[in-house]
């Protein structure tokens, strides 16, 4: 039976690709989702983290001990937001962008490695694939 199920096969891609980000970014202890965490409020400084909870598709519950962990690191600040001091924004801090910025480098030859199997065709192919499975997901 799970030679046939979809999710099979794309649970077996998905250990595969961790296991080779999760070597590729040792360094810096960086999961992958604490690297799309970085990588979120990188693009959006003082984002709230529920907006940060909504790009990354996560539940607070889940997010919070993230963002604890990404701040006892010293890689994100929680500071009041500006528009609304009851609720905080986020920020990198000068060693998060550093962090970040050296993980960005690691990702992208981790992603070209795992994709090096695939023509441009196809690996744009498989995007547009996934996308249709999980259209609510896109970020």
């Amino acid at each position: 039976m799970l030679p046939d199920l979809l999710g099979y096969h794309v649970r077996l891609a998905q250990i595969a690709i961790f296991a080779d980000f999760d070597q590729a970014l040792a360094e810096w202890d960086l999961s992958p989702g604490l690297f799309a965490l970085l990588v979120i409020v990188e693009a959006n400084a003082g984002l709230r983290q529920t907006q940060l909870a909504k790009a990354a598709h996560l539940d607070r519950s889940t997010l919070v001990p993230a963002l604890d962990k990404l701040e006892d690191r010293g890689l994100v600040e929680r500071r009041d937001a500006p528009t609304d001091r009851r609720s905080n924004g986020l920020w990198l801090t000068p060693a998060g962008a550093t962090v970040l910025d050296r993980a960005k480098v690691a990702v992208r030859a981790h992603e070209a490695a795992i994709a090096a199997a695939l023509t441009s065709t196809e690996r744009n192919t498989l995007l547009a694939l996934l996308d249709r499975l999980a259209p609510q997901r896109r970020a």
